[in-house]
């Protein structure tokens, strides 16, 4: 074992407590600390005179205490006036003992290093760190950049620069491999591992601290390129050693399959077919489909999946269909009824909130083998749930899961060396830059195409000023037979955030609509009520419904031709996107009214101008990766796969064709050696987090 792949326990200072604290940061070994880079850095290096300081400015400052008193303005705090030769500036403590007052008195010499801020008496700093010194004495300057770590509970700045010193020391004495290919070392002309490490944890004065901010410092892009190495690696081995197992081959051209084709009330689109024979192709294999279906709002993503969920049940296979809310479950099952019910097949349900009655009968029938379709959220991966057969997993909005999740799932289909096919769907679009890294396990394949009928949703933007002129709106659609959604981000009004609420919101427009039949849906209720609810709003009963955006996705209602999004501002051009498709699903011109409360910022202005000016989810992605970044556009919930350190799927993209390069030839490379390159590069920058499932 070499000094660095040592656990963290064999460093100074390092105990089983401090070694606990540190594994919640996903450091476990000596290396570990070396690539925990800062998230930013302080300028300790110079003192700043007080005339020159800023408001916002984190700097080292110097001076004569001048004044220093207790006051009580609303509160107990301790002013202490300090001054140099240009200026002057208030030190403000409201928690302080006996002992710092006595030692901040009148006369004293002081340096201090915090934040400047706007006070009552002009500049100030609030509980700066600080030290009492000799009128002669120099102060104490930094020889390089001061870094500001991640850190945890009881696991403070100083110890962590102190255990990376350590780290570095060791570093010095043995360096770390280097991992990267030849070819993409002398292609980028980076500096090596050992040079960017150590410049970014102790950066020299003077450096251009707004290039550092931007990450496109070579150091920076060093390990950027090995990071999303790791991250690409990792995805790609997971996929050969899933397809290392086997899976039953499923003729899709199937007799039933096409039964089920020719009773749709409508012909599929080209685009439907042709990834229906993507599908084909891949599940007539002996080795696990593992597939991504991207398709924008209304493409018809569903029925593909039916058609697969088909020709597998018809192979003797049982098929789960798994969606991230109880919402979008319940259409699905709707639909599945409807498509699957007329051709013998048995479609059950499986959610959380079944009661304990309904759930051990659902349970049993998966068990054995009743069940031939499920349709159901996350508590269909859970603990207590088997399958007699599973042949076919399909993950609807694969952004709401982790791959960990989804692979979850897949397990309940074991069969000896066997694995169920999967399905992966998504309406959220997502640019090929970033599919390239956080869905490279998967094949994918792309609706490109609405089906005939549905017409572009016209978009407006206005202000929270106009509220009157949209109710009008409203009032008229509901008076020509069509219906309205009216969508609120919260169900209850907040002090903290000035959202208009859902239930405050239905309240007012059934006062201002007396003659308008008024619903509302939200996450809190009940699944009965919120399938009651939805049946009415379907059946025509409820004209308008208010609800939170837990219609986001999912809600098929083709009456509806208007919706408006309360608070536009505050959401992403995805959501917005998703929302918006809930309309503009039958034969009427439909409309899509983004409410939202000025002032506007630049980006908010700039994501509801894509909004209005087009209806092409690709190109509304895209945009949304460039203003939001990929951790939004994916979800919180890809664990592992975008859990990104330094690298940043936006910023370099121009780095992804290189990592492609070097993953191939990594690949390549079936050697022993080769293979524990590939772990090694994984271990260093992704950790346990590449362990998904059991692979």
């Amino acid at each position: 074992m070499s000094d660095l792949t040592a656990p963290v326990s064999a460093l100074k200072g390092v105990g089983p407590a401090l070694a606990e604290k540190l594994k919640r940061l996903d450091v476990e070994r000596v290396e570990d600390l070396l690539f925990q880079l800062p998230l930013r850095y302080e300028d300790r290096t110079r003192v700043t005179p007080l005339v020159a300081t800023r408001h916002g400015q984190r700097c080292l400052i110097r001076g004569e205490v001048l004044l220093s008193e207790v006051v009580f303005r609303g509160r107990r705090s301790l002013l202490v006036r300090i001054g140099d030769n240009s200026g002057q500036i208030t030190l403000r403590f409201f928690y302080f003992t006996n002992a710092q007052r006595d030692a901040l008195a009148k006369g004293a010499f002081v340096s201090c290093y915090g934040e400047v801020r706007h006070g009552p008496a002009g500049k100030e700093m609030v509980h700066p760190e600080y030290t009492i010194q000799r009128a002669d004495e120099t102060p104490e300057t930094a020889p390089s950049l001061t870094p500001v770590y991640p850190s945890t509970d009881g696991l403070h700045q100083g110890r962590m620069r102190q255990l990376v010193k350590q780290a570095l020391a060791i570093m010095r004495r043995s360096p770390p491999d280097e991992l990267l290919p030849q070819i993409v070392r002398d292609d980028s002309a980076l500096p090596t591992l050992v040079e960017a490490i150590e410049y970014l944890h102790a950066p020299p004065p003077g450096i251009d601290m707004d290039s550092m901010a931007s990450g496109m410092h070579p150091c920076q892009r060093r390990l950027a390129i090995e990071e999303l190495l790791a991250q690409h690696l990792s995805l790609r081995q997971l996929r050969m050693q899933l397809q290392q197992e086997g899976a039953v081959p499923i003729a899709i051209g199937s007799a039933l399959r096409q039964q089920f084709i020719d009773r749709l009330p409508f012909e599929m689109t080209g685009a439907q077919q042709r990834v229906l024979e993507d599908i084909g192709h891949d599940m007539a294999l002996t080795k696990p489909m593992l597939r991504l279906v991207q398709g924008d709002v209304g493409s018809g993503k569903t029925v593909v999946a039916a058609g697969a969920a088909v020709a597998a049940i018809e192979a003797g296979l049982q098929c789960a269909l798994m969606a991230p809310t109880e919402l979008l479950a319940e259409q699905h099952y709707r639909n599945f009824c409807a498509w699957l019910e007329p051709l013998d097949i048995s479609v059950t349900w499986l959610t959380g909130s079944l009661k304990s009655a309904a759930r051990r009968e659902s349970l049993a029938a998966l068990s054995n083998g009743e069940a031939q379709m499920v349709v159901g959220t996350h508590a269909l991966f859970q603990a207590g749930v088997s399958f007699a057969n599973l042949g076919l997993v399909i993950i609807d909005e694969q952004h709401r899961f982790g791959v960990h999740q989804r692979l979850a799932l897949r397990d309940k289909g074991e069969d000896g060396q066997r694995l169920p096919h999967q399905l992966v769907m998504t309406a959220t679009p997502i640019p090929r830059t970033l599919a390239m890294t956080a869905y490279a396990d998967l094949d994918t394949s792309i609706i490109d195409e609405l089906p005939p009928g549905r017409t572009p949703v016209n978009t407006v933007v206005v202000p929270d000023a106009r509220r009157d002129e949209v109710v009008d709106r409203v009032r008229d659609a509901c008076r020509q037979g069509r219906q309205a959604y009216w969508v609120c981000p919260l169900v209850e009004t907040s002090d903290v955030l000035d959202f208009q609420a859902a239930e405050e919101t239905a309240q007012i427009l059934r006062e201002q609509l007396p003659d308008v039949s008024v619903g509302l849906i939200h996450g809190r209720l009940h699944a009965r009520d919120k399938e009651a609810i939805m049946s009415a709003f379907s059946a025509g009963e409820l004209q308008l419904l208010v609800a939170t955006t837990v219609i986001e996705v999912g809600v098929d209602v083709p009456n509806a031709s208007l919706m408006i999004i309360e608070n536009a501002e505050r959401m992403g051009l995805s959501q917005l996107h998703q929302l918006r498709g809930r309309v503009g699903r039958g034969s009427a011109a439909s409309s899509c009214v983004l409410l939202y409360k000025p002032p506007l910022s630049r980006t908010a202005k700039a994501r509801l101008a894509v909004l209005r000016d087009s209806n092409d989810g690709f190109v509304i992605a895209q945009r949304d990766l460039d203003l939001r970044g990929p951790g939004e556009v994916l979800g919180t919930r890809q664990t592992g796969a975008m859990n990104l350190r330094i690298a940043d799927l936006t910023r370099d993209a121009d780095l992804l064709s290189g990592v492609q390069t070097a993953a191939n030839q990594l690949l390549q490379d079936q050697t022993a050696a080769g293979e524990l390159r590939i772990c090694r590069i994984i271990a260093r920058w992704i950790g346990s987090a590449s362990r998904y499932g059991n692979v």
